[in-house]
């Protein structure tokens, strides 16, 4: 499936990435380098490098169980393809490592490299494209994981360091991904009727974990298993070893357990640049100046209890009135029309103009553009300014032209000034328990002695 024809599905239908509800994961990407824009992972065959599935949205993870590499040093089956640009024609010398994590995504300290990792420990970056017929000029780089110099023997959560000239103080960007060992069996449901309100602003999860009686060790017990809950890849709101109600001989139940009520939120807003000549979705216009382009989106009104402040009728406590629309739950796919070879290298960088219609800011918090654009962080890089002339909150951020889901997120002023920020969508967007969100339940196993985390179970549920 070419990629023209994915976005008018994505933008029509987005639906149809929903069929693969079992796959999609969290992206999380650190950049460290103000040159360097759209780093992304894709689950791509090893030897065409085409989306598994015509899916570009697949997900970024290894099954300890395949083998993409061959005895003979062939590839095979599908592997990771990590991608990002610089923004030059320069060449620059790029090097990659891994390194183990904690479940918290804390540096591992008590393993070597060489206990999970095969091969090499570190690989150059060779294969680069400039950028071609493009305003702004930028270099594309790629490679594969795994492959035939460097594999990973054990599950767990991994955090890939991309560096330049050698140097690891140099840090460019991270991303980090899963290796998951399969062992358990996850059966989860989301409802509304939680313990806090039935059919309001929450959704509320029942989790059932199963453990084959010959995947726990001599000296492991199933207090040894715990999860980790993320919804919409976010990690600001995630929850991690919630007590289980009920422990087993060989199964762990959450049920009515209240540090699993999320916030329902609302559907996720969308634009499409994938035209340079024409406005797409949600683009009001898009201009060409001083060798750049800029799209301006649709000024967005708010559609929480906020909107109360805006002059906009709020129906109850929710927000204004839950309206289903398809999305792909925050996340963003590059694509250009009247592209000839690779879209990789001829899509264009435009300045993205973002206002939210607000008749006073609020001084009891920030407004942030939220969604895997920007990795789903509370950061300057897209924390919104109030103008009080034009009476909105605005952002502009350089992005690679494509379809990208975005919402609102407010984070309290006494959340912000924590080194853990949380946000809320009930002011910005409303908060429904009708919300189709994904979440990804990982389910880790250290037991007494153990040295590191280990990813035993993955499931993501709508």
């Amino acid at each position: 499936m070419k990629m023209m024809n994915i976005l008018r599905i994505f933008l029509a239908t987005t639906i149809v990435f929903c069929g693969f509800c079992e796959s999609l994961l969290a992206q999380r990407v650190t950049y460290q380098n103000e040159h360097i824009k759209t780093v992304r992972m894709r689950y791509v065959d090893a030897k065409t490098k085409e989306p598994y599935d015509g899916d570009p949205l697949r997900p970024f993870l290894v099954m300890m169980n395949s083998e993409p590499i061959g005895a003979d040093g062939d590839a095979r089956g599908h592997v990771l393809e990590i991608s990002f640009d610089e923004l030059s024609h320069e060449t620059h010398f790029y090097t990659y490592t891994i390194q183990l994590l904690n479940s918290d995504t804390s540096p591992n300290s008590t393993l070597l490299s060489n206990e999970y990792l095969q091969g090499f420990t570190t690989q150059d970056i060779t294969q680069y494209e400039h950028s071609l017929n493009t305003s702004q000029l930028y270099t594309h780089y790629s490679f594969t994981f795994p492959n035939e110099d460097m594999r990973i023997t054990k599950g767990g959560n991994y955090r890939l360091h991309i560096y330049e000239d050698g140097d690891q103080s140099k840090r460019v960007a991270e991303v980090d991904f899963f290796v998951v060992d399969p062992l358990v069996k996850v059966n989860a449901k989301v409802r509304p009727n939680t313990d806090i309100e039935l059919n309001g602003r929450y959704q509320q999860l029942d989790i059932e974990i199963t453990v084959s009686g010959e995947h726990v060790s001599a000296n492991g017990t199933m207090s040894d298993f715990y999860i980790l809950v993320r919804q919409n890849a976010r990690t600001d709101n995630q929850v991690i070893r919630p007590k289980p109600t009920f422990i087993e001989s060989n199964r762990l139940r959450y049920t009515n357990c209240k540090e699993l009520i999320f916030e329902g939120g609302n559907e996720y807003r969308h634009f499409d640049t994938y035209s340079t000549y024409f406005a797409g979705v949600n683009v009001d216009r898009i201009l060409h100046d001083n060798n750049d382009y800029h799209a301006f989106l649709m000024p967005d009104a708010l559609r929480g209890t906020g909107a109360m402040f805006a002059g906009e009728r709020v129906t109850d406590k929710c927000g204004t009135a839950y309206m289903h629309e398809y999305d792909v739950d925050g996340q963003y796919i590059v694509n250009a029309e009247r592209t000839i070879y690779d879209i990789e290298t001829e899509a264009e960088y435009m300045w993205v103009h973002w206002t939210l219609n607000a008749e006073n800011p609020w001084f009891d918090g920030s407004i942030y553009v939220g969604g895997d654009l920007f990795s789903n962080s509370l950061s300057a890089a897209n924390r919104m300014q109030y103008d009080a002339e034009r009476k909105c909150y605005w952002l502009t951020s350089l992005v690679k032209q494509g379809g990208v889901d975005y919402q609102y997120w407010f984070v309290p002023a006494e959340a912000n000034s924590q080194q853990s920020k949380k946000a809320t969508l009930q002011r910005t967007e409303g908060s429904h328990w009708e919300t189709e969100n994904e979440y990804t339940i990982y389910v880790y196993y250290r037991p007494f002695a153990s040295r590191f985390d280990r990813l035993v179970g993955l499931q993501v549920i709508h």
